[in-house]
């Protein structure tokens, strides 16, 4: 007589949270909605949760919250300046109303 094996046990499903489980996806969640509605501006989110910015920073490593990126299309593309500063060639900077100087290339 053969015995055939009994198939495997289904996996238990998942056990709610419990107390501490809850606090936690609370508290990442909550951070979450902050962090959006002040437009990841973690000084900001701080404040209104009424946290230390170094703890809030704490809480995200622990939550592993990731910032949401800004809303809107004024990002700066890479390495973009807003058309100030000396991000540029070497002597490319110049005074309001003059003329940009020659590039110095050799």
């Amino acid at each position: 007589m053969a015995v055939t094996p009994s198939p495997p046990a289904p996996a238990p499903a998942p056990r709610p949270y419990g107390f501490h489980g809850a606090v936690s996806e609370f508290k990442r969640r909550l951070i979450e909605a902050t962090l959006t509605q002040v437009g990841g501006n973690r000084t900001r989110a701080a404040r209104a949760l009424g946290l230390q910015r170094t703890y809030l920073l704490r809480l995200m490593r622990e939550f592993e919250v990731r910032i949401p990126p800004p809303p809107g299309p004024w990002r700066r593309s890479n390495g973009a300046n807003g058309g100030h500063g000396t991000h540029g060639e070497e002597g490319t900077s110049h005074l309001p109303g003059e003329p940009p100087a020659p590039s110095q290339r050799v």
